[in-house]
């Protein structure tokens, strides 16, 4: 069998909070350390020629934690997009965006766009960061921009062009950590035909010789997708 070739990877970042009260720490080090992670997964990722990272880092759910977390989480998605991006371009990530940014305030709506604009000129790895994101929602906007412009009937390309995660590739694999075997509103258009891959392991505890072997494996399955 030849070696498959991995165009997008998924990732379900789960078990920051529970780590952080593993280790006797505030709710807050868990998302910290867990940014860290992500940072080190896309260089995996890129080590391993694979030029596209989903990864969900904050669900629409997500706005009904506290009032104090969701308000850490809002410091912190600042922090990244105001100090960040050079980072990004020295490494060659594009970073692009996926949900609904309406919830975001002003402030971090434009820090998105500016992120995005300034990552898309020189780049060998796309980092898509699922931000206020459902999918539920997604598919949702799909149909109603397709109503609104008075389509009669769609193909299922036509109706991929309206998705949030367009042009993304659908992703070949998805790797959620945690210990949990669901996808919680995860990419459910695009992941109809992706491998499946679940890790005991809380996010920030995940190791590379995990990520290597989960690669490996993906590489020995058979995919028929349907036929």
């Amino acid at each position: 069998m030849s070696e498959q070739k991995i165009k997008c990877i998924g990732i379900i970042m789960d078990g920051n909070r529970r780590w952080a009260r593993a280790h006797n720490k505030p709710v807050f080090e868990g998302h910290s350390e867990g940014y860290k992670k992500l940072q080190d997964v896309v260089r995996w990722a890129r080590e391993s020629k694979i030029e596209h990272v989903a990864a969900y880092a904050f669900s629409a759910e997500n706005w009904q934690r506290s009032e104090e977390e969701v308000g850490y989480l809002m410091k912190l998605f600042r922090f990244i997009l105001s100090n960040e991006t050079k980072k990004m371009i020295d490494e060659h990530v594009r970073v692009c965006f996926i949900g609904d940014r309406s919830r975001f305030s002003e402030d971090i709506q434009k820090g998105m766009e500016k992120m995005e604009r300034e990552t898309a000129v020189d780049f060998d790895i796309t980092l898509h960061v699922a931000m206020s994101y459902g999918g539920r929602a997604e598919i949702i906007a799909a149909t109603n921009a397709l109503i609104n412009e008075g389509v009669k009937s769609v193909t299922e390309e036509e109706f991929s062009k309206k998705l949030w995660s367009y042009p993304m590739p659908d992703p070949d694999l998805i790797i959620r950590t945690g210990g949990e075997q669901r996808l919680s509103g995860f990419l459910p258009w695009q992941t109809v035909y992706s491998e499946l891959f679940f890790v005991e392991a809380f996010w920030p505890e995940f190791q590379q010789e995990e990520f290597v072997k989960i690669i490996g494996n993906f590489g020995a399955r058979e995919r028929r997708m349907g036929r």
